[in-house]
């Protein structure tokens, strides 16, 4: 893969071969997300879990207390009182079978989907156009809840889903670049107590592979895992 000019110098600021503590690495990281627009910080974490085992996945939400820094559009399947509810709590959209239709049509002008569970019915039908864009409504992840107050709140707010993709890595945003590195510190903090909470008991061995900080331009800084999971313990 090609790398720009600004890639290329900000990798020459720090060895890339080192593992760094978190206040480092997101000073790092902060440093060299230079792009014109404000960047996205992730973290990547490579697990010891095979995800095709349903006793080793790792899935659920976490709310981030600095939230992430971007506009999400939360998109809520209801009706009766909790169609209301989901209005007053600042939903932006709300609806039925009428979104059902809209989203079949090739509409997707939202980011998170909360339903109540006697609307899943509906949903259900949706499973193929949500489902790989993982916008699924989940238990696991608090958005198929009779709660709809809360689930848009939270959302809103900055409650972000954690999950292992196929390749056994779980992607998480915790901030932009523009946050204060307090801030960053604050939402990574909360994201590892969980990650590293939810270890499967079945997983031997090394449980945290390796623990990765990036910018959505600049180059990736490594934690150390072991550190980290001792910290956290």
């Amino acid at each position: 893969m090609k790398h720009g000019k600004k890639y290329l110098d900000a990798v020459k600021t720090y060895d890339r071969s080192n593992f760094f503590d978190a206040p480092e690495a997101i000073a790092l990281v902060k440093k060299n997300a230079t792009a014109k627009f404000d960047e996205t910080i992730e973290v990547h974490i490579r697990t010891g879990c095979d995800g095709r085992h349903a006793d080793q996945q790792i899935r659920g939400a976490v709310v981030l207390p600095n939230g992430t820094g971007k506009e999400v559009r939360v998109l809520v399947f209801a009706k009766g009182a909790k169609a209301d509810e989901a209005k007053a709590a600042g939903a932006d959209f709300v609806g039925a079978e009428d979104l059902m239709e809209k989203i079949q049509g090739g509409w997707f002008d939202f980011d998170v989907v909360v339903a109540t569970p006697d609307m899943m019915g509906i949903v259900g039908r949706l499973g193929r156009v949500l489902g790989p864009k993982g916008l699924m409504p989940n238990p696991k992840s608090g958005t198929v809840t009779m709660d709809v107050t809360s689930a848009v709140k939270e959302i809103k707010a900055g409650k972000v889903e954690y999950r292992l993709d196929k390749a056994n890595i779980v992607h998480v945003a915790i901030g932009k670049a523009s946050f204060t590195e307090e801030q960053l510190s604050a939402n990574f903090q909360t994201l590892m107590n969980v990650i590293i909470k939810a270890r499967p008991s079945s997983v031997k061995g090394q449980y945290l592979k390796s623990v990765t900080l990036t910018s959505t331009m600049g180059p990736g800084v490594k934690l150390n895992p072991q550190k980290l999971s001792n910290d956290n313990a």
